[in-house]
């Protein structure tokens, strides 16, 4: 059944046009007015925060799969259109995208002030919040994107300014020369650029393929033909074309082994700019597998799920285990991430409700709790100047509200009952052991090793003795308190009450399932009497 296309207001183009006309006029705000510049940056994410609101208080969970849907001639002589839809996983991840991005301005409030180096040179400070506007506006398109050419160049496209957020801002907190620490934002940069260039040069065949196969690249009408029987595809021109879809999502992910780029990306970039990274764009790669590769190419999805999750357990303990033994605090909450996003994946491929419903929870509390943790760290980081976790010591001591909230930020992500991430990992568990109790098992070794490294963590750095580096390290100020205080409040929210994102999500998992043709496996009850 084709969605009813949306004759008034274009809510989902708006929600997407204001982040990116904000972004331009940001940049154009002169030079000397930098601060004017990040008061409007601001404003144009709050705003974008109210349209998405807009959108998730119209959604009807019960109605339409795709809604407030806009669809209009693009490129005609090659069927492609700018077609945009929501449905209830998009709607969480565009909320969870407009609420994080004005907390990642406030953290860099002074991350793009000019800095004279030894070369001179000034950062340009308007450059720095236009391009987090361009990159929101992007990743929501693409969330709302249900053609898939449309939704390729926003893939590809969003690269570019990350590639100069990474290369151009980097941390300040180097222990190497000026000269070392370009090098390393360059070579971060770069290793970001190529591998997820690569990833999406092997998609462009990949969707060049699919429109061979199909005759168009609109979502909807190939996944209508495709239950109707008037869409045909052999098993193995769908294998080819799921994986050339997949390989890009898994590199953007970050699945094992394509994850390298990762850690190096988040630790030379600033705080805001490494959460940007794995809590808003990295999401767009575990999204697009349950919209497009699922949705898409259902029979070579249940072909490849075996490995996607040998693959997805990799990540998991792996992701871990490298966490356990970092010295620089975010490389740890990078290698953190990778094992997070393994139990995402896991979730997506268990093909069980209770998963792919537990998958997108996770891809919203995974949001949020590390963008918790790594504003929180940031800020540690730029007083100490130091990202090495032997530098610190007995903070708690200095800065208890700081030591605080990053203890309730690390809890989250180590999944403690009561915070949001418990839900979303526990119902990733479940659905993954319903249907491979062996992988279910094995996942929970990450629960262990994400309390390891967590409380490690806290304790080498807020505990003991205090340092004498650390001895004059001011708490937690105003500002920096209206970033992190909504975060922890949102986590203890939805960990003590989720249904208003279950209630969202739900609907949407279960028509995934139905396009995989999957049910939840039934229970198996021995009959004590029946026994005897």
């Amino acid at each position: 059944m084709s969605p009813v296309v949306n004759a008034g207001f274009p809510l989902l183009t708006a929600t997407a046009a204001v982040p990116a006309v904000g972004a331009v006029l940001t940049a154009a705000v002169p030079a000397a007015r930098r601060t004017a510049a990040k008061w409007f940056a601001l404003l144009v994410s709050l705003v974008t925060l109210v349209l998405a609101a807009i959108v998730w208080a119209r959604f009807e969970p019960g109605g339409d799969r795709y809604q407030l849907v806009e669809s209009y001639s693009w490129i005609r002589d090659f069927g492609v259109r700018y077609e945009l839809g929501v449905d209830g996983i998009g709607v969480a991840l565009i909320g969870l995208t407009a609420l994080l991005i004005p907390f990642i301005v406030l953290a860099g409030w002074h991350d793009a002030d000019p800095l004279e180096t030894s070369s001179k040179r000034w950062r340009p400070t308007q450059g720095f919040f236009a391009l987090i506007l361009m990159v929101e506006a992007m990743v929501i398109l693409s969330f709302e994107a249900t053609d898939v050419f449309l939704f390729y160049i926003l893939f590809e496209a969003m690269l570019i300014p990350m590639y100069f957020l990474i290369g151009g801002f980097g941390d300040r907190a180097h222990t190497g020369s000026d000269e070392n620490a370009a090098a390393q934002r360059s070579y971060a940069a770069v290793k970001f650029l190529l591998y997820n260039l690569v990833g999406g040069l092997i998609m462009l065949a990949a969707v060049i393929g699919l429109y061979v196969v199909a005759g168009n690249f609109s979502l909807t009408e190939i996944a209508a033909a495709r239950a109707d029987g008037s869409l045909q595809m052999a098993s193995s021109t769908e294998r080819w074309l799921f994986l050339g879809f997949f390989f890009a999502f898994a590199v953007k992910a970050p699945l094992w082994p394509l994850h390298t780029w990762l850690p190096n990306a988040m630790g030379e970039a600033t705080a805001p700019v490494a959460v940007l990274i794995t809590a808003v764009v990295d999401k767009v790669g575990t999204f697009a597998m349950l919209r497009f590769c699922l949705g898409l190419f259902p029979e070579a999805s249940k072909w490849a799920t075996p490995a996607i999750v040998v693959l997805a357990l990799i990540s998991i303990v792996y992701g871990a285990l490298l966490a356990v033994g970092q010295r620089d605090i975010k490389r740890l909450v990078a290698y953190a991430s990778i094992s997070h996003f393994g139990f995402i994946i896991l979730g997506i491929f268990a093909m069980t409700s209770q998963g792919q419903s537990g998958a997108t929870l996770y891809m919203v509390n995974h949001g949020i709790s590390t963008a918790a943790l790594m504003l929180v760290a940031g800020f540690l980081i730029s007083r100490r100047g130091s990202r090495l976790i032997a530098d610190y010591g007995g903070v708690q001591k200095v800065a208890p509200v700081l030591a605080g909230t990053f203890l309730i930020g690390g809890l989250a992500t180590l999944s403690l009952p009561g915070l949001a991430p418990f839900v979303s990992e526990f119902l990733v568990l479940v659905g993954a052991f319903e249907r491979y109790p062996v992988a279910g098992i094995i996942a929970t070794t990450g629960i262990v090793l994400a309390a390891l490294y967590t409380l490690v963590l806290y304790q080498r750095t807020m505990t003991g003795p205090v340092k004498e580096e650390v001895r004059a390290l001011p708490d937690l100020r105003a500002r920096e308190l209206a970033v992190v205080v909504p975060l922890i409040a949102v986590l203890i929210f939805l960990g003590v009450f989720p249904k208003p994102l279950t209630d969202v999500v739900n609907p949407a998992v279960q028509h995934t399932m139905s396009d995989v043709q999957q049910k939840d496996p039934q229970p198996q009850i021995q009959n004590v009497e029946a026994a005897k």
